[in-house]
């Protein structure tokens, strides 16, 4: 029998109101287990919600690079001239001759999160690596630093000495022991701070001396002359292999220089070793008459040693991105970075493969009168 709100069958009145009652009361139960019901569902996707901002904002061991500011060498950074030559006359130029650099989250520089890395995995400018490829386990943002403003002190020496020989300056150049392993082929005879002398006779006069010497004796034993502390010392030193099947002597170096004059580098909050080839054109440029670049504006990247080799670096891909948003138009690319270059290049930049400082001072002084640049050297795929 249905029972309605306010009505019931003649003859069972008890019966009725006790039905009528009870359907009464279990209305409002009803009511109750369906709000009950909504609640939960409502608890459950604020509780899901919850846990999923706080799965994107969980950091991740990754490191995110993107492109970073560029810095002419030609010009100032904070009202400070990038390159000042004193003892020499210096040439003003005009100009580019940009340093690119990046920015780079993670690790040592505080974490990424899950959101921030997914969002640069899917971006087009910027890079996530393994926080392991790019950092030693453990280091701290301090060491990192520390490593980082040797790294660029370095460089800057080792332009000022490749800028040098690319101009004929004569400058003088000896090479310290900066460490002897425990262990290693010269431990026990060569000390930290000897100067190298020479090797079997031959003055040495810079790394690839001795590399020469060494890969001649194919492991024969051979003769080294330090200076310590104004001594003439010989030791006779059998040589050790690197993992590489290469001949060492198994000692840390750095190189020595006696410049003719002063040269200053002022560039605040970077850091690396990858500006050594910018900073070295611009030296160029800054000592001699002229423009280099003929007004144009030119960017690039790589190490550079002493003697003008142009080496690798990372981030080589946001860096072009950085100098093309920067304003250059030519990009001058480390030969061994190639791998990293194509496929990445942005629209409007000429990116020119070189090998050393003298290929680069070359594509800069074509580009500078406006020649055809074309047939510079480009990077190609496998």
């Amino acid at each position: 029998m249905t029972i309605t709100q306010g009505g019931q069958p003649a003859g069972e009145p008890a019966a009725g109101q006790a039905k009528g009652r009870r359907a009464q009361l279990a209305g409002p139960r009803v009511a109750r287990k369906r709000d009950r019901r909504s609640s939960a569902l409502l608890i459950s996707g604020v509780l899901a919600a919850g846990l999923g901002i706080t799965a994107v904002s969980l950091p991740v061991p990754y490191v995110v690079e993107s492109p970073g500011p560029t810095f002419n060498t030609l010009g100032t950074d904070n009202g400070k001239p990038v390159i000042t030559v004193t003892g020499r006359e210096a040439f003003p130029a005009k100009g580019n001759l940009d340093l690119t650099t990046v920015y780079v989250d993670g690790g040592p520089n505080g974490p990424v999160t899950v959101f921030e890395a997914f969002s640069a995995w899917i971006g087009g400018t910027r890079a996530v690596y393994p926080e392991e490829l790019i950092y030693p386990t453990g280091v701290t943002k301090e060491q990192s630093q520390e490593e980082s403003a040797v790294a660029m002190t370095t460089s800057q020496e080792n332009a000022v000495a490749s800028a040098l020989k690319e101009l004929n300056i004569a400058f003088e150049q000896k090479m310290q022991i900066a460490g002897v392993p425990d262990g290693s082929a010269s431990s026990g005879q060569l000390l930290d701070g000897d100067v190298l002398v020479s090797i079997n006779g031959k003055p040495i006069t810079s790394l690839s001396v001795v590399q020469t010497e060494l890969a001649a004796g194919n492991g024969a034993p051979v003769m080294v002359v330090v200076d310590r502390g104004g001594s003439s010392v010989p030791a006779t030193i059998t040589p050790g292999r690197a993992s590489g099947g290469r001949f060492i002597l198994g000692v840390m170096l750095q190189y020595k220089f006696t410049f003719p004059f002063d040269v200053t580098i002022s560039l605040e909050k970077v850091g690396g070793p990858s500006a050594g080839l910018m900073f070295a054109l611009g030296i160029v440029d800054t000592v001699t008459p002229g423009d280099l670049t003929g007004g144009k504006h030119i960017a690039g990247t790589g190490t550079i040693t002493p003697d003008g080799a142009v080496g690798p670096i990372g981030g080589i891909a946001q860096k072009m991105h950085g100098a093309r948003s920067g304003g250059a138009t030519m990009f001058l690319a480390p030969a061994e970075n190639c791998g990293d270059v194509v496929g990445h290049i942005p629209d409007g930049l000429q990116v020119v493969r070189v090998e050393n400082l003298a290929a680069a001072r070359k594509a800069v002084e074509l580009t500078a009168s406006g020649a055809d640049t074309s047939g510079l050297p480009v990077c190609t795929s496998n």
